[in-house]
């Protein structure tokens, strides 16, 4: 009997997007979501201090609407920044930002130790290459969204929002997030074809990545593009999954 000393462990790489929490007014629904995905993230931390965990990417969108002040962060979710911090403190956290995170400032960064980055991020992953994207401001024809983005994360116009009271602050960033959703639905519906999987088309064969990960579509998709593959992690409003990577490949799991 092979002793468990000589065990191969395989390695693991994570990718979360999309669990807008927060979203809705039902508290009790928005509980239950946040549950589901503390599961995953305590089988992360588990795996971490194993060492089967070896990273841990947010690809956008982990709250339906973020906003900090200089002493205040939105007070609901503690768990889940509890337990990304526990996670951070085992293995390397990195965070994408993406249509909902535009008041994103130094929190994370500061005191959790965890890099938020407001473009698309480049890694090689068990030999592969990967381009990770949040996908936002990849449909056809959406300049007009870049120009709003633009506009959200003006350093200025964020510090002029911080001087209003908290409790309003955040009630309006709630409100501006319902907005983006609205207007990111109404593009979806109108497209024709899928500029998320046509930018991934033209990662994979001009500049030869294995893997374009995005989320943003809520919709999970996993398809091979000659020698690469397009991932869409989906979401955890309807589909509740997330990604997985290992020596095997690329797997869209369920929380």
């Amino acid at each position: 009997m092979a002793s468990a000393y000589f065990r191969r462990e395989m390695p693991n790489y994570y990718f979360i997007s999309d669990c807008h929490l927060g979203f809705g007014r039902d508290r009790a629904t928005d509980r239950q979501r946040e549950d589901r995905l503390l599961v995953v993230l305590e089988k992360i931390r588990q795996e971490a201090r194993s060492g089967e965990a070896k990273h841990l990417f947010i690809v956008g969108d982990l709250f339906d609407s973020w906003f900090e002040y200089r002493q205040v962060i939105p007070r609901r979710h503690v768990r889940t920044i509890g337990m990304l911090a526990e996670i951070r403190t085992l293995i390397p956290v990195e965070y994408l930002m993406g249509n909902h995170d535009f008041g994103h400032r130094t929190y994370f960064r500061e005191e959790l130790n965890i890099p938020i980055f407001s473009g698309d991020i480049e890694r090689e992953l068990l030999g592969k290459k990967f381009y990770i994207a949040h996908g936002d401001g990849k449909a056809l024809n959406d300049t007009g969204y870049l120009i709003l983005r633009k506009i959200l994360r003006n350093r200025c116009l964020l510090w002029c929002f911080s001087w209003i009271h908290p409790d309003i602050g955040i009630w309006i960033a709630e409100r501006m997030s319902g907005g983006s959703r609205a207007y990111t639905d109404s593009r979806d519906a109108l497209q024709k074809q899928d500029g998320l999987r046509i930018f991934a088309e033209k990662k994979i064969a001009g500049e030869k990545f294995d893997y374009v990960i995005m989320g943003h579509r809520h919709k999970p998709q996993q398809d091979q593009i000659g020698n690469g593959w397009y991932i869409n992690l989906g979401d955890w409003l309807k589909s509740y999954t997330y990604g997985r990577f290992d020596e095997s490949g690329f797997h869209i799991e369920n929380a």
